[in-house]
């Protein structure tokens, strides 16, 4: 779709096209478990971002993407929030925490403690729940030695003042303990849902965990917030990802079940792909609910994560025009789209977005990956919202069969080679075989089963002169081109298989440290030779 740039300056998303700027950004999609450095306890950690966005400002690259932050518990899946806005502290950076080195005379019980922990970091893939498990206690010994000053820590009052949702999501995540990490819908019912007065004295009687939990989520909030600073001041940007929905067992949930249709799960209908369908198992929203509050859930989301990012992938964007509802425990055939007159759709995904877009002055780009329909994504134009576009899905309008030249993507969009959920270029080359076949014909080469350095490079080059805005892709794919840089078995460079529960989906590492990649100077030189042709 043809649009005119300065046409977006109009449109509900124009205040963020000026802040983020209406031209050309490239940038690299990090993993953020998947990072380590001598610091990191056995999983990436927020301040491991400092040294990769000093990387892209020395290659010129400045956006750095980042799947989900939220805290999902014990699930490594970063899209099984367990709220909407609270941060992971599995990212925390220990090292780096408040009064941890004033103490001199008490530093090494804690830090040697501390030297521990990086152990986890020497292993092939994360071992999420053994990290966080022993990242929790590490925490709680610090919150136990440094109870004073946290009781008198100004910021942290602050904080608390500024943000009372916290001390709902650290009762939720103090009963969660108190009832072993169950799902709340299997807790006595008194603790299932209470009036004010029981939930004064619930907050009485756990006060010292709810301190506990809600001095974790100021941490990460001074540890994010320190890189949206130096973010700011060296001219990048941070992209965020904000799933469209939240674990039934969540503290939303839990909260304000009003606000959720809970008859229903979210999912996808049979398709080609999937004979099955899909069964998300994701609460769906009552939308009219949430309009009678002013879409206060929306609201606050959206507030907080721009405390941090610049912009966000919206996950699953087609679920704000119309989502797959499953009657629970039915197979997603049993489904139907809610709403489930089509004439509705496009009036209310296009509230629903303005609703968002008018929330905050981040800039959404979609992920409007499948079935989605042209009516839906002329609405995300008419919005100023960019759209994804995948290399090897990208096939001509008139003829399915035909791939559309890279030159003819809609500046409207974000361009990569593949994402979290896809196998990388080098699985696809060889697994689906017939897909870069046809490929491989479009560009006038000769199909040979593993992709060569050539091509590779020819498809990361045209990808970053295509006319989209953004132009962003897995650090593994360019790695791809070094084998020190990754691991032997390319399937152990891919991060989640949908729809498969597997030991290996979230817990891929990348294959060496941040001292390592950050410093490989070939590496460098060919993001400068990627740019040179834009």
């Amino acid at each position: 779709m043809n649009i005119d740039l300065n046409s977006l300056l109009q449109t509900p998303a124009g205040n963020a096209w000026r802040n983020i700027g209406i031209h050309p950004h490239h940038g690299i999609n990090v993993y953020l478990s998947a990072l380590h450095s001598i610091d990191s306890c056995g999983i990436g950690e927020f301040l491991d971002l400092l040294p990769v966005m000093n990387f892209c400002m020395n290659v010129g690259f400045d956006v750095i993407q980042l799947l989900p932050l939220n805290d999902s518990g014990y699930d490594p899946s970063p899209y099984n929030a367990l709220s909407s806005l609270a941060l992971n502290p599995i990212h925390l950076s220990l090292w780096a925490l408040p009064w941890l080195q004033e103490k001199q005379e008490h530093r090494p019980p804690l830090l040697e403690k501390l030297s521990s922990l990086r152990a986890y970091s020497l292993l092939p893939r994360v071992a999420y729940r053994d990290v966080l498990a022993t990242k929790i206690r590490w925490l709680r010994e610090y919150f136990d030695f440094f109870r004073a000053a946290i009781a008198t820590d100004q910021e942290f009052q602050l904080f608390k003042d500024a943000h009372p949702w916290v001390e709902t999501y650290a009762l939720f995540k103090t009963l969660k303990e108190k009832f072993d990490h169950a799902s709340w819908e299997s807790w006595p019912t008194d603790y299932q849902k209470f009036d004010s007065n029981k939930r004064s004295q619930l907050i009485e009687e756990f006060k010292d965990s709810i301190e506990f939990y809600s001095l974790l989520q100021h941490l990460c909030f001074m540890q994010l917030k320190q890189l949206r600073s130096f973010a700011d001041r060296h001219g990048l940007l941070l992209m965020g990802d904000i799933p469209i929905l939240v674990s039934r067992d969540s503290v939303d949930v839990w909260h304000v079940p009003q606000l959720f249709n809970l008859r229903f799960a979210a999912g996808a209908p049979p398709d080609f792909y999937c004979k099955e369908g899909q069964y998300w198992g994701f609460p769906l929203f009552d939308w009219e609910a949430m309009r009678l509050d002013d879409y206060r859930f929306w609201r606050e989301r959206m507030r907080y994560a721009s405390e941090f990012y610049h912009l966000y992938r919206i996950d699953h964007a087609v679920g704000f025009f119309k989502i797959w509802g499953i009657p629970l425990g039915k197979a997603s055939s049993y489904g139907h789209f809610v709403p489930s007159d089509p004439t509705r759709w496009i009036s209310q995904g296009e509230h629903l977005l303005s609703m968002i877009l008018a929330s905050s002055n981040m800039l959404p780009i979609a992920e409007d990956l499948g079935a989605v329909t042209k009516e839906i994504r002329v609405c995300l134009a008419r919005l100023g919202i960019p759209g994804t576009k995948v290399m090897r899905w990208m096939r001509n309008y008139d003829d399915h069969e035909e791939y559309l030249p890279y030159d003819q993507y809609p500046p409207l969009s974000l361009c990569c080679v593949s994402t979290h959920d896809s196998e990388t270029l080098t699985l696809w080359w060889c697994d689906f075989v017939e897909e870069a076949k046809a490929f491989a014909k479009f560009k006038g080469w000769d199909y040979i089963p593993i992709l060569d350095e050539e091509k590779r490079l020819e498809i990361l080059k045209d990808c970053h002169a295509s006319p989209s805005l953004f132009h962003i892709n897995l650090l593994q794919e360019y790695f791809a081109f070094f084998p020190e840089l990754i691991a032997k078995d390319p399937n152990d460079e891919r991060i989640n298989i949908p729809g498969k529960l597997l030991p290996t989906n979230w817990s891929y590492k990348y294959h060496t440290p941040i001292e390592v990649w950050t410093k490989h100077q070939p590496l460098q030189l060919l993001f400068k030779e990627i740019l040179a042709k834009t």
